[in-house]
Parts: structure tokens; C-alpha cells; sequence
């Protein structure tokens, strides 16, 4: 594959020296044939996603008619995916593909990170410790479903999944002829066997430039495991071993010359490219698989973010004059809930974070939207001190918590105590790409009363105090109404908007300070409940203009293309855009500040990710972590979702307060991806807006022109900020040191004679103790960078799952620039518990007749028991996996002091197969087989009754009876 070292000179952020890459390309292939880990990684999720939809279609007596294979798109899936998923119905698939994207930027992030660690791509035979990568990281991807962490599981499967998927483009696995994944990588309990000792003789030289045949034919004839070396320093490698090969690997020019590689199809054994990717799509659905049996199929759908609604999030002031505010974040909570309840719009889960002070949380992150109920119920507005609260540290706390690119509400009337968090948090807003919306009541008016001995406390939220909500309103693209406390709850219709599903912004604009001005956007056939939100001063006046040329005026309250209501600082339209596609006005006169957002239902949507481009022989893209650098070139990588026929003519980078505009080119990847680059891109606050056409039957017309908006600004800065780490799994107790490099660049490139003081700020969201430098300086002679080291101490009682955030920025001494790394960790004890549940055989029994049209007036029963070993954590969990029956269980111990669990099944006649799996505390997975027999007989010993309960289907109940017979019947995952 192609040969780079990802290695950033003085930590550079935009512009990576040359490098190395050896693996399969991680994100672009533009030779036409090549697969990348990307192509590997979204094949694997979207067919296991398929195959699990397709298992729970089947299970519950529904149709599922989508064909599983390599071809599948994200809307294909979601689509079949879902019950009321017809050609005509909204569907929104950007959180599914955010999600899947996600997996691939981790994945991609390890040929930058892990750009020399042999282990991380099984190089130099090393398959022990790549092994070990994988079992570690699968245990920390489980333990973070578990406490519903879905972001930060998602991040550690794709970088698990590289590892992974390296293991059959390096080793000669595919060379020994194997057809299926070597599953022993993805158990710990089994051992690595047939490896080629360290003496081993393994290739001799290629001849003339060919290495089809280089491998031994004495290691073929045995069946022996090995790996390339690789080395982009030293050409010293064991005598007689293969490399891995290609121009920056220096052992393939030591005898035995050449490389086993099958990163592309330019590599030494590229004949065999195909393959080896083949065979790393299935060995990633096979993991993909092991995670799905411990987790359960809700979890793993949860994991892979295929989702049609967003998360409802609520971050609330609970302090003593905010009693009206949370009721009315009850009652429309209350409402959204048992409105959608049960229904494809229910949220996909439920944030909830109050603050005060001295004190913010905790965080409540659920999918029971019960347990929601009962916490905003639970909430009461009392105390708070002194007038201003700690809203942004519970802000914090919900950016990291919500999935990318969620609506998150904010409930207070009160100054921020924590406003130095201000650039904190706009970071984790250009990171999540959430919107984050203030509802502010009795700006400049309101009176806090608190019970004191001096009696009520007079205060009031300056224009200054407000200001910052609007500035972080703006930058994530949300709103900030401004309304009195009687007049909440009409404004709160916000909040009942953004959770309709499919809803896509079309246009948005922020003019601060206000001039008059007249704006357009595109109506397009399959845009459905238009809505546009003009926020502003009560002197504001504004006219809309259709494309047939009629006009309404904000005189008129109900008119020919809009009726609107007026609350505070918020007008809201319901447009009436019916036959009326193309190009709408809307002119604004107001000299004050205002914002313009006009918003509707679609399927069509699209993505964007700031991406840094790595050059040498063979070029290639990793995630942009940051600000992209004033006057340099930006790439994103561009992702059209829910639909398969759109054409994107324009993606423009627009500064929405002010007239500047810059085109990006286009270099399409297909599937609806786009790489787009923009040259010279000038300081400023930039959103990505994106035109094109789309043909799909959802449209209105035959073709229709549409315009779409990304919410998140996009903010350049003059300094880079860089910083890695060799490990995102961190312990519990341990004391992490995160190195960074501050520099000053002008136009987009390092300025190497530069010097200058730069104020550090560094903060994590879960409170953990770190050491930070309160500056850093560039001096001369440096080169132009100042290197610093931030130290993040995990408390010894941190649970297994629990995902950190750091952030580090760093500000220049004018306090004018700023510019960010955000970095997130997961907590990851080490596993010792690596053994799967075992099963046991104990009967199979049944009175089942010979024919099968009598099947249904006959039962069978198998009874199995499961057991974790003395020193295993204990079977958490069993279920059916396969089978139409009545599973119940219980657990007692075992006469050598282990714990037994019991698993009695019984079913009708006509269902003669069942599978059962058993979960323990750490994830492992065991699973057992039956089928019907004619007859058995089995002694009982045992006899427990313990919390007994009974269900049918795919669910875990309990049981009676314990019974211990010698017959076995194994099958392992």
C-alpha cells in the first residue's frame, strides 16, 4: 500500500510534511480499483446493520426485502431499517451517517497516530500485540454501550477496526489460501497458532520487480503465519523475513528484497488487493457481530447511530427565580415524549443537565424517557448565591455528552459566573457541530428572589451578559430568544419544531451590527413545514417575496405565504410554500442586530468534515482537528445523505456577516461524497452552503435545484495548535501527559521566524485534576513553536466506559486569536476476565409428533446451564438468539464455589432449533445450541427458586430448576 510517514514537522496542523503510510489507504483511493479502509469500514457497517434490521424484521413477522451486499448506501439501509420506511416517507440519515463517518476518521486517525507502532498494523510479525490492541479495544467499545458512551465507542471501534483489517493486507493469510477471517484475533481465549519462529526463514527475493511467488513454498507447505517488516529509518530486519515493501519501507531493499504488502493494488502482492479487503470487510462484520451479542440488537443500532430523531437535551437553570421556566421545560418535554412515544419521531435518548451554583449537574444521559420524566420532575428552583450561575460548565457537559450535531436547549435568566469557558465551549460547538439554542427570559428586567436575611435579591441580565449567549448561539447556528417568563411558553414552539424529524436548515444569516439587506433562498420540491425565525429589535420590519412574485409583509400576520406569531425577540413563520419551489426573498430593514433561519423537512441533507491533506508519493487525508489557518487552503469532505440521486454543483464558504464568498473546487468520491478544496481562505466566521440538483421520486418535479446550510461556523485563526497522544484507553488511577505545539502561521503556513507569548487554557468535562502551563512562549530560534505538556490525572474510581474530554486552546497575547485540539479519551481498566461463558448440556426433551402439520400442538424444552468460571465476573445476561420460544433462568452455585446459571427453553413443535447466548460482566460471549431429540433423561441435583419471571422471544427471564448432566453441545462467538 502506499508507503507515508505522517509525521508533523514542529506539529504542524495544516500542512504535513512527507510521510508514511503502510496499510490499506485510509479514507481516498484515486486510482479507481483500490479499496480503502473507509470503502472496508462503511461495508461492514452498513451490511451488519442490514443483517440485524433484517433479524429483528424476521422475528417480529415483518417483510425485509433489501438485497445484503457491498453496494448498500446509508439511505438503502436506513430505509429498509425502518418499519414505516416507504419511498415517499422524510427520512433524515445524517445522524447514521455521521456515525459511520466517525468510525472511518478514527480508523483513518491511526495511520497518523500510530504511523510507526508495529503492533498497530500487525507489521514484523508482531500478531500478539496487534491481537491484544483489538481484544483491548473491542472490551472498552462494550464497556462504553454499556453506559450508553456511543460516541466514544464509536471512536475506539474504528480505531480497533484498522488493526483489524491491516492483519490481511500484511500477513500472507490470504497467501495461505484461507477464504474465511482468522477469528482467533478477536478471541483472547484462543491461541495464536502456526506462527513462523523468529529464525523462521519466510520470503526470498523477488525477481525482476515481480513477488508473486517470494513467499517460501516450505512456509505455504506448512501452513506458517507471518508478516512484513517494515522500517523507514533502518533497512535491518531478522535474516531470511519478508517486508512489507513499497518505496519508504528500507528493509524491502535488504535480502529477501521486496514486500508481501496488499495495501493497493500497486503493492508487491496488489494481485491479491482484493482479497485481502474482501476478507477484512468480513473479519470487521464478525466483529461488528461479537460486539452485537454482548451488547443486545437495541444497543448495537444505538452504536452504529442508526437513528431517524435526535436527542431531546435540556441544560436548566435551577436557581430560585426559575420555577415558571422549569415548568415549562417539563411541559414540553412532557409533550414532545407522549406525542411521539412508541412512534419513528420518539428521541433517540435524553440529555439532562441542571446547574447553579456553587454546583452543575449531574449528567443524565438516558433512552428511558420515564427515567427523563422522573428527573425534570425531581428539579426545583432554589438557592444559587450570588447572581450569575455556572451555565456554561453545564453546557460543557452536554456537548460532550450528545451526539454530533444535536439541538440543545438552554434555560436560564442569568449571567454566566463561568464565562472564561466561552472559547471552551465554542470549540466543543465546532467539534459536536451542535446547535445550541438559549431560551433567556426577562432580559434587562427580571428579579431573582431568594430567600436571604437581607430578603430579596435585585438583578438583571446587563446586554453584555446576553451578549455572550448570542455569540455561542450564532457560532453553533441556533437561536437566542429573548421573552419574558409569562411569555415562555409561546416560544417554546422552537423546541416542538426541532424535533420533527428530517428538519434541514436551507438558509441562516446573522448581521451584527443590523443593516438592511435582502436575502434569498431556494425552495426546493421535496422541502415540507417551512419555517423561517427572524429574531431582532421590535423596530424590525421585513417582506417576503415567493418565486411567482407574490409578497407578504410583516404587517400582516396571516397572509398569502406566511402566518407568524411575535414573542419577544422572536418572529416565527409557517410558510405556505405549496407549488411555489425556486427562488424566495426576504428583505430585512433594521439597523440593529438580527438573525434570519429559515428551516424544513427533507430527506436531502449533507455533512461536512474539515479534513488536512498529508503529501508525498501517494497523497491521502486525515480528519482536521481545530481551526483551519487564516489565508491557507481548507479541504472538507463533503457527504450528501438521504438521497442516491443528487448532482452538487456549488459549496461555497459564506461569512454570513459579511460579503464574502469562497468557491470550493470539486473532486467527486462517489456514493455522494465529495472532496472540496478552497484556496487562500481569508480570517474569518465562515458556514459551508451547498447547491445541487436532485431527481429522486421524493421530489415534487422531475429535477429540482436545492440549497442546504451547515449551521456550525467554520472560524479560521492565525496559530496551530497540535496535539497527540499514543493511547485514548486511559486506566482508572493512572496520570495521562498529553504534549502540544503552539505556533503562529501566516497565510496557512508556519511562520518559522515568528515569535510571541501565547495564554494556555486547558479543561476537561469530567472535572478530573490536571496541570496545565498558564503560557507558553515562542522564542527565537525555535523555529516558530512553543511546546507545552497538559497532565490529566483518572480518578482510581472511574468507571470502565466513561469517556473524557480534553480540551486545550491557546490565545494570543492581544486576546484577538484563538485556536483549539480537542482530544477524547476512554476509560478502560484492563481486562483480565478474557474466557467466554461456557455451556453445558443438560436435557433436550420432547413429546414432538412426526408430522409436521401437527407440529403446534406439541412443546419441546432444553435445558442448558452457562457457567463464567470461579475467577470469570459472572453471566450478566442470556438470551435468544436464534429460536420462537420461552427462555426462563436462574442462577446458584456450583459445588466448586463458581456461579451456575440455568437456561430452560421451551417452544411449540413447529420451532425445532434454538440458540442461546450468554453475556458476562465484561462482554464475553458464549453461545449454546439445541434441536429437538425424540427423548432424554436427566437426574436432577439442584433445585432454586430465585427472582423467577417468564417471557418469550429475544428477552431474559428466570427460572426454577437446575440440572447437571454430562451431554455437551458447544458452539462458541
Amino acid at each position: 500500500m502506499v508507503l507515508r510517514q505522517t509525521v508533523m514537522f514542529l506539529l504542524l496542523v495544516v500542512l504535513s510534511l512527507p510521510g508514511l503510510i503502510h496499510s490499506f489507504q485510509p479514507l481516498f483511493s484515486f486510482d479507481g480499483s483500490s479499496i480503502t479502509h473507509r470503502d472496508i469500514t462503511q461495508r461492514a457497517v452498513l451490511r451488519k446493520t442490514a443483517e440485524v434490521c433484517r433479524d429483528i424484521a424476521v422475528s417480529e413477522g415483518r417483510d425485509f426485502s433489501l438485497t445484503i451486499d457491498d453496494s448498500l448506501s446509508g439511505v438503502q439501509v436506513q430505509r429498509a431499517c425502518s418499519s414505516t420506511g416507504t419511498s415517499s416517507s422524510l427520512l433524515s440519515t445524517v445522524i447514521f451517517q455521521t456515525s459511520i463517518t466517525k468510525m472511518y476518521f478514527s480508523n483513518a486517525k491511526v495511520d497518523v497516530v500510530f504511523a510507526l507502532s508495529e503492533e498497530h498494523h500487525f507489521d514484523d510479525e508482531t500478531f500478539q500485540g496487534g491481537r491484544d490492541i483489538i481484544t483491548t479495544g473491542v472490551s472498552a467499545v462494550k464497556a462504553s454501550v454499556k453506559l450508553e458512551n456511543f460516541v466514544a465507542g464509536r471512536w475506539t471501534l474504528g480505531r480497533v477496526c484498522h488493526t483489524l483489517q491491516d492483519f490481511y493486507s500484511h500477513s500472507n493469510w490470504v497467501e495461505l489460501g484461507n477464504t474465511a477471517p482468522y477469528s482467533t484475533l478477536i478471541r483472547p481465549d484462543q491461541p495464536l497458532e502456526n506462527l513462523a519462529g523468529p529464525s523462521t526463514p519466510t520470503c526470498r527475493n523477488c525477481t525482476g520487480g515481480n513477488c508473486d511467488d517470494n513467499l517460501l513454498p516450505e512456509l505455504l507447505q506448512q501452513s506458517l503465519l507471518t508478516s512484513g517488516y517494515f522500517n523507514v529509518f533502518s533497512s535491518a530486519k531478522p535474516a531470511g523475513k519478508c517486508s512489507h515493501g513499497g518505496s519508504f519501507d528500507r528493509t524491502s531493499r535488504q535480502d529477501p528484497v521486496g514486500g508481501i504488502s496488499k495495501d493497493d493494488i500497486g503493492s508487491s502482492h496488489g494481485s491479491l488487493h482484493l482479497k485481502a479487503a474482501d476478507l477484512a470487510v468480513n473479519a470487521t462484520m464478525e466483529l461488528l457481530e461479537d460486539v452485537r451479542l454482548s451488547v443486545g440488537d437495541k444497543n448495537f443500532l444505538r452504536l452504529m447511530g442508526l437513528s431517524q430523531s435526535s436527542v431531546l437535551c435540556f441544560v436548566i437553570d435551577t436557581t430560585g427565580s426559575m420555577s415558571d421556566d422549569i415548568a415549562e421545560a417539563k411541559r414540553v418535554s412532557f409533550d414532545i415524549i407522549d406525542r411521539k412515544r412508541g412512534t419513528q419521531q420518539e428521541p433517540s435518548a435524553y440529555i439532562l443537565v441542571p446547574f447553579n451554583d456553587p454546583g452543575f449537574g449531574p449528567l443524565l444521559v438516558t433512552t428511558d424517557a420515564d427515567i427523563f420524566k422522573d428527573s425534570i420532575n425531581k428539579l426545583s428552583a432554589s438557592g444559587g448565591g450570588d447572581i450569575p450561575e455556572l451555565c456554561l460548565s453545564g453546557l460543557q457537559l452536554a456537548l460532550t455528552a450528545a451526539p454530533p450535531s444535536s439541538e440543545i436547549f438552554v434555560f436560564t435568566d442569568a449571567p454566566a459566573k463561568d464565562a472564561h469557558l466561552k472559547s471552551t465551549v465554542t470549540a466543543l460547538i465546532e467539534s459536536t457541530k451542535s446547535a445550541v439554542n438559549f431560551m433567556l427570559t426577562d432580559v434587562l428586567v427580571s428579579r431573582r428572589r431568594r430567600r436571604s436575611l437581607q430578603g430579596p435579591v435585585s438583578r438583571s441580565m446587563s446586554q453584555s451578559d446576553a451578549q455572550l449567549y448570542r455569540d455561542l448561539a450564532r457560532a453553533s447556528g441556533g437561536q437566542a430568544i429573548e421573552v419574558t417568563k409569562s411569555d415562555l411558553s409561546l416560544a417554546t414552539t422552537v423546541i416542538e419544531d426541532s424535533s420533527a424529524g428530517a428538519v434541514v436548515t436551507v438558509f441562516q444569516v446573522v448581521r451584527n451590527p443590523g443593516r438592511p439587506d435582502n436575502f434569498t433562498f431556494t425552495v426546493d420540491g421535496s422541502l415540507r413545514n417551512m419555517t423561517a425565525y427572524v429574531t431582532g429589535d421590535s423596530s424590525l420590519t421585513f417582506s417576503l417575496t415567493s418565486s411567482t412574485g407574490v409578497s407578504q409583509s410583516s404587517s400582516q400576520s396571516s397572509g398569502p405565504l406566511a402566518s407568524f406569531t411575535t414573542v419577544g425577540n422572536l418572529r416565527r413563520l409557517s410558510l405556505n410554500t405549496d407549488n411555489q419551489t425556486g427562488s424566495w426573498e426576504i428583505t430585512v430593514d433594521s439597523n440593529k442586530p438580527y438573525s434570519v433561519k429559515v428551516t424544513g423537512q427533507s430527506s436531502v441533507n449533507f455533512i461536512f468534515n474539515l479534513v488536512e491533506a498529508h503529501e508525498g508519493a501517494h497523497g491521502d487525508f486525515s480528519l482536521k482537528e481545530g481551526r483551519p489557518l487564516s489565508g491557507g487552503n481548507t479541504s472538507l469532505l463533503v457527504s450528501v445523505t438521504g438521497s442516491d440521486t443528487v448532482k452538487v454543483t456549488e459549496v461555497t464558504l459564506f461569512d454570513s456577516s459579511g460579503p464574502t464568498e469562497v468557491n470550493g473546487s470539486l473532486q467527486s468520491l462517489g456514493s455522494g461524497n465529495f472532496l472540496v478544496t478552497f484556496s487562500g481562505v481569508p480570517a474569518g466566521d465562515f458556514v459551508v452552503r451547498l447547491r445541487g440538483e436532485d431527481s429522486s421520486s421524493t421530489s415534487r418535479s422531475t429535477t429540482s435545484t436545492f440549497q442546504r446550510q451547515a449551521s456550525t461556523q467554520i472560524k479560521t485563526s492565525s496559530i496551530s495548535v497540535t496535539a497527540q497522544v499514543n493511547n485514548t484507553d486511559v486506566e482508572p488511577g493512572s496520570t495521562i501527559s498529553v504534549p502540544f505545539t503552539v505556533a503562529t502561521a501566516t497565510n496557512g503556513v508556519v511562520n518559522n521566524s515568528a515569535t510571541g507569548t501565547f495564554t494556555v487554557r486547558a479543561n476537561n468535562d469530567r472535572s478530573y485534576a490536571l496541570t496545565t502551563p498558564s503560557t507558553v512562549a515562542i522564542a527565537a530560534g525555535n523555529g516558530g513553536t512553543a511546546n507545552g505538556t497538559v497532565t490529566i490525572t483518572v480518578p482510581t474510581s472511574a468507571a470502565s466506559g466513561t469517556d473524557v474530554t480534553l480540551t486545550i486552546e491557546a490565545e494570543n497575547a492581544a486576546a484577538t486569536d484563538v485556536n483549539y485540539a480537542v482530544l477524547r479519551f476512554s476509560v478502560a481498566p484492563k481486562v483480565t476476565d478474557i474466557d467466554r461463558p461456557v455451556c453445558q448440556e443438560v436435557s433436550s426433551s420432547s413429546n414432538c409428533p412426526s408430522s409436521s402439520s401437527l407440529c403446534a400442538s406439541s412443546q419441546w424444552e432444553f435445558i442448558a446451564n452457562f457457567t463464567d468460571g470461579v475467577n470469570g465476573t459472572g453471566i450478566e445476561s442470556v438470551t435468544i438468539r436464534q429460536g420462537n420460544g420461552t427462555l426462563n433462568t436462574t442462577t446458584v452455585a456450583g459445588a466448586g464455589g463458581d456461579n451456575i446459571t440455568v437456561a430452560t427453553y421451551s417452544a411449540s413443535c413447529c420451532s425445532q432449533n434454538v440458540e442461546l447466548t450468554a453475556v458476562d460482566k465484561v462482554g464475553n460471549v458464549g453461545t449454546c445450541v439445541g434441536q429437538v431429540k425424540q427423548s432424554s433423561t436427566a437426574a436432577p441435583v439442584i433445585t432454586a427458586a430465585v427472582n423467577t419471571t417468564s417471557t418469550g422471544g429475544l428477552t431474559l427471564s428466570m427460572s426454577q430448576s437446575l440440572w447437571i448432566c454430562a451431554a455437551v453441545s458447544l458452539l462458541w462467538y
